[in-house]
């Protein structure tokens, strides 16, 4: 596996999905992630080879999962079922960046996801869930880095007994707007000349992406899950309308995340499985300016930026 984009869709003027799935052809991607669903991704995907994260959909979706292993039978029945393995589903998410009360619905959905699953014959899909990086608390040193509340561990445990990645979401950019004050530009953008130290174990880290993610590995292994694997379900920088929001930065990122995650990071050497964060510029994105600028590319196919994907 090369690299996977998240297919967003927020958005009125995107292309049909057979025009996405080609696009993602063309250029070599291996990997889809979607947000629900999605009868017409779905679809498109057959016979493609793409390797797809399939989210459930919203905290409503998951609380219907988590409270009964009825449900979850018949989701997987609509929306698995019918596409698989002509569609190449690989994981299922539960939940994407959830908060709050619904954190409680993630572990009992993914339970009974894993039932419904292995029920049909399709025990070859991995179920987790979607974290956002703040669910890791103490992050520098990497070393330090620890789950921040404690529906994390029964997940991590739940995840290490079936064999399924946590996935999570890694932004620098976000850390790097937080503290601009205290984080280099080009530590955040896999450009040279900053080099950080792990004082607890000598490791040397050269980019913040890394370190967050090794940050992630020390939680788990602190949760008592150290063989669960990391996968990146989404990563990315803006490329306008906000701070540092720059198609240069954009594309620097990116393109250092394409070229850097084949050799995983200081902790955990070897391919790191991740997708970036977006295809396409949504426009219907909600919140700040530069939610809506994250995509590699336009709605009508062009590059927002040069890259290459390899």
């Amino acid at each position: 596996m090369t690299i996977g984009v998240c297919y967003g869709v927020v958005a009125n003027n995107l292309p049909p999905a057979n025009e996405v799935v080609q696009l993602y052809r063309s250029k070599g991607l291996t990997g889809m992630r979607i947000y629900f669903a999605d009868a017409k991704a779905l679809s498109a995907l057959r016979g493609s080879g793409i390797a797809l994260i399939l989210d459930v959909g919203g905290t409503d979706v998951l609380a219907s999962l988590a409270a009964n292993a009825s449900n979850a039978a018949n989701w997987v029945r609509d929306n698995v079922r019918p596409y698989y393995p002509a569609v190449n589903i690989k994981y299922i998410a539960a939940g994407n960046e959830v908060l709050g009360g619904d954190t409680q619905n993630i572990v009992p959905a993914m339970r009974n996801l894993n039932a419904a699953l292995n029920g049909a014959g399709l025990g070859a899909i991995k179920v987790s869930t979607s974290i956002r990086f703040d669910a890791v608390t103490n992050t520098f040193p990497p070393s330090n880095g620890v789950f921040a509340q404690a529906y994390m561990t029964d997940v991590a445990r739940l995840l290490a007994s079936t064999g399924a990645p946590l996935l999570a979401n890694v932004y620098p950019y976000f850390a790097y707007k937080d503290n601009p004050r205290d984080i280099q530009l080009n530590y955040a953008t896999f450009r040279p000349g900053t080099t950080v130290r792990d004082q607890n174990n000598g490791l040397t880290y050269t980019c913040l992406f890394d370190a967050m993610v090794d940050a992630l590995v020390a939680a788990l292994e602190r949760a008592g899950a150290p063989g669960v694997r990391v996968v990146v379900s989404e990563s990315g920088w803006p490329s306008a309308s906000g701070f540092a929001a720059t198609a240069d930065n954009a594309r620097a990122y990116n393109q250092g995340l394409i070229d850097h995650v084949g050799g995983g990071t200081p902790k955990r050497p070897g391919l790191l499985e991740t997708y970036i964060f977006a295809m396409f510029n949504e426009n219907f994105k909600t919140g700040e300016l530069t939610e809506k600028h994250f995509g590699l590319f336009n709605p009508d196919k062009s590059p927002a930026y040069p890259i290459q994907f390899h």
